[in-house]
């Protein structure tokens, strides 16, 4: 089946911004600001600078392998999460 161009008049240009998701430092923005506030939280509150800093260049790395595979992970994780297990697994 070939595809054949629309009719005069019905295309509408779309922005970038409408279609790709919202990612701050390459990770969605809900998870760069839960992994900024931990970090903070264990650098700050707990006096391991050296400790906040790998965790958050760890956790910052994985989300931003896991954006790159799936840039709408969190809310699959969120949907996964959930939902109740059915087969008692």
């Amino acid at each position: 089946m070939s595809r054949t161009a629309p009719p005069e008049g019905f295309e509408v240009p779309l922005h970038r911004a409408l279609t790709e998701p919202i990612l701050l430092a390459g990770v969605p923005r809900s998870l760069a600001i839960l992994n900024g506030t931990f970090a903070a939280a264990v650098g700050l509150g707990l006096q391991q600078w050296v400790a906040g800093l790998m965790l958050w260049l760890i956790l910052q790395a994985i989300g931003v392998f896991c954006a790159r595979h799936d840039p709408q992970f969190m809310d699959v994780l969120a949907r996964h999460l959930r939902h109740r297990n059915f087969h008692g697994c």
